[in-house]
């Protein structure tokens, strides 16, 4: 299963170490499933991530380390269709990802900025994603 993380789920999972974005960045991070990203979700997940404002609760160091292990586990796509769909312009670049990786799931903690659903892929909460990745096969 591919899935692609928006930044509002990689904020909470560096700032809530035992919340569920954290439990699916790790499990990322384990490979139980393949966390997709371009080079401009790289850009926007380190950009953000060193904010001043998030400073109060995010080390440098602890996001610098937390940036590399991203780097090492995401696949890396490179989206050749431009997308316009989303209210933020920066979330299109995340529906780009998706369609470039053949995703089935954008995971994000702003679902009203996104559609239901882009081609093949759910935009999904983090709870939602879980549950189908943690439902039993049978």
């Amino acid at each position: 299963m591919r899935a692609a993380l928006n930044t509002s789920v990689m904020i909470s999972a560096l700032i809530k170490p035992g919340g569920l974005e954290s439990a699916a960045l790790l499990l990322a991070l384990d490979g139980r499933y393949e966390l997709c990203a371009s080079e401009p979700i790289r850009a926007e997940y380190g950009e953000v991530l060193r904010r001043p404002r998030f400073s109060r609760w995010l080390d440098p160091h602890g996001v610098r380390d937390a940036l590399i292990a991203i780097e090492r586990a995401a696949l890396l796509v490179h989206p050749g269709n431009a997308v316009t769909v989303c209210t933020q312009e920066p979330d299109n670049r995340f529906l780009e990802c998706a369609e470039a990786a053949q995703a089935g799931f954008l995971v994000t903690g702003n679902r009203r900025h996104f559609p239901k659903a882009y081609g093949s892929t759910l935009i999904a909460s983090t709870r939602e994603f879980l549950g189908v990745l943690f439902q039993p096969r049978g």
